[in-house]
């Protein structure tokens, strides 16, 4: 059985961890109120635009566009938005997940975008080709950035470097609800259910001035800057959310092992003063 001191000093290292974790829920506390409005600012545009290309590629009958069908490249790039901080609980590696455990994608074949170097590192531990990285962008989010980025992926695609482009991050639904979410950049398809729409014949033709190149070259590059912002803001959101929860259960988890060893403590004691007791009258007997 552990003595009273070690008793003692491993309670008050518990303590001193358990102030930790308050302080920093109480900070995860405040950065996500502040990441939860930004996301919900952005939100609507980032749907808005989602809806409303996948509206128009149901609208236009077949064209050919290079942004529409695969690269010549047979490599994927996909942009992997995780955090700089760890104690987030699984924040960080359910999207590394969304990666390493895809059924149909060989490591061979994907070329990663950092954002963020939780999942740099992980990433490069396991094997996988970190193309570029980048540790800053993720702590403030701007539309800036995505452009930045965007358009560097554009001209990679371009050139022919690469053939599709993925995202990967996860996505805010609510404090306590954050999903690890796996999109598609390029080539653009709209989903499976505005696809049969558009073949049932519901859908007017759109026609286009001056044509449906022109309009294509300029609506998926901002298409594609609003779901990286829109995606930056909602992970950082969900970061501040699951490290959140994690403070707090450590918090509970630390009360829970204080009073366990509390009431370690005050059996030891006792029975440490039963034993001083016993050895007093044990003594004073043993004189009389």
């Amino acid at each position: 059985m552990a003595s009273m001191r070690d008793i003692k000093r491993r309670r008050s290292s518990i303590q001193g961890t358990q102030q930790i974790t308050k302080a920093m829920k109480l900070v995860s506390t405040v950065k996500l109120q502040r990441a939860r409005a930004g996301a919900e600012r952005s939100k609507g545009y980032f749907n808005s635009m989602y809806t409303t290309v996948n509206s128009i590629l149901s609208k236009v009958g077949h064209i050919e566009h290079k942004y529409l069908v695969p690269g010549e490249s047979g490599n994927k790039v996909v942009v992997v938005i995780t955090s700089n901080r760890g104690l987030a609980g699984g924040y960080n590696s359910n999207v590394v997940k969304l990666v390493t455990r895809h059924p149909e994608w060989k490591k061979e074949d994907l070329e990663i975008y950092a954002i963020g170097s939780k999942g740099r590192d992980s990433l490069a531990k396991e094997g996988y080709y970190i193309r570029e990285y980048n540790t800053e962008v993720i702590e403030e989010p701007t539309y800036e950035d995505a452009m930045v980025l965007t358009k560097h992926l554009l001209d990679s695609f371009d050139q022919g470097e690469i053939g599709e482009i993925y995202l990967a991050y996860t996505a805010f639904k609510n404090t306590v609800s954050h999903i690890p979410t796996l999109l598609q950049l390029l080539p653009v398809t709209p989903p499976e259910g505005v696809e049969e729409e558009a073949e049932g014949g519901n859908q007017a033709i759109m026609n286009f001035e001056p044509g449906e190149a022109e309009a294509l070259e300029m609506i998926v590059p901002k298409y594609i800057t609003s779901l990286i912002y829109g995606a930056m803001k909602e992970a950082l959101a969900s970061e501040n959310g699951a490290r959140m929860q994690a403070m707090d259960n450590a918090t509970s988890n630390a009360d829970e092992m204080i009073s366990d060893l509390s009431l370690k403590y005050n059996r030891a004691r006792q029975g440490s003063i039963t034993q001083e007791l016993t050895e007093i009258i044990a003594g004073a007997e043993a004189l009389g």
